[in-house]
């Protein structure tokens, strides 16, 4: 679900001091990821952390999934949530993950697990782009968390650590982009997001609204790399192809942005 802080951010009609209403920057919403009922105890992280972890995630699996569905390997669905978690952002297969799992699985339980947890709002797999539905089921998922508040949770990282590490930075911000997207797409059903990779070539989202393409790249550096996203329009002929960064859209503005009016 929706929480109050996500939705206060995707509404850019309110003024800028509307928007700090909760006291946070970008930099922090990105961070804490929006959760109201813990965004009191953000001057401690670790107590924020713990709050998050055992109040909200571990209730929100035992309650939205183990209470409601089957679950032969209760372990395995933890440990996937906290690896996908681990990699939000990034192209792992179901072969390699296994590698790292010590509970017994197949590659069909671990994808049926993903999207248990998809459907309670807190882990998704996004699809490669192709218009061959066949190879988009064989593709491997590209790991997406509904709330950075995850991501930040499990890292050992703070956020005064974090905005001093650029390239990890970086992950938190293409994670948020990322968030932002899926949200909006598990509410709206005719928004499908998806990921693209050919050889060295790489696009991080693939919009698709009523047949209609758009190209997001995401660059939280002051220099983006195009030739992927030439490579991709080349290649499929978007209606779009946008960078995210500060070459193109900011990524602040980016998160205070309805999908659909890109289209």
């Amino acid at each position: 679900m929706l929480d109050l802080l996500v939705w206060f951010f995707q509404h850019p009609k309110f003024p800028d001091s509307e928007q700090h209403a909760f006291g946070l920057t970008a930099e922090e919403f990105v961070w804490f990821g929006g959760y109201p009922g813990a965004i009191t105890l953000r001057e401690d992280e670790e107590r924020w952390k713990s709050y998050v972890r055992d109040a909200l995630l571990e209730t929100s699996i035992s309650k939205d999934i183990l209470m409601l569905t089957r679950v032969d390997k209760p372990a395995l669905m933890k440990r996937l949530f906290e690896l996908g978690s681990a990699y939000s952002g990034q192209i792992l297969s179901y072969t390699k993950i296994m590698g790292q799992l010590t509970e017994a699985g197949n590659t069909t339980t671990l994808a049926n697990y993903l999207e248990l947890l998809h459907d309670a709002g807190l882990l998704g797999g996004i699809e490669k782009y192709s218009p061959n539905m066949i190879r988009k089921r064989a593709s491997s998922p590209k790991f997406q968390v509904h709330n950075t508040a995850i991501l930040s949770v499990i890292s050992s990282e703070s956020l005064d650590t974090l905005l001093k590490n650029h390239e990890a930075w970086g992950r938190w911000v293409e994670s948020a982009v990322g968030a932002h997207l899926i949200n909006q797409a598990f509410k709206n059903k005719k928004l499908t997001i998806y990921y693209w990779r050919e050889g060295n070539d790489e696009v991080d989202y693939v919009v698709v609204y009523n047949n209609r393409v758009i190209a997001l790249e995401v660059k939280s550096g002051k220099t983006g790399k195009l030739s992927d996203l030439g490579a991709f329009h080349k290649k499929f002929k978007p209606e779009k192809s946008l960078l995210i960064g500060e070459a193109g859209i900011h990524w602040q503005e980016f998160l205070q942005t309805n999908v659909l009016d890109l289209f």
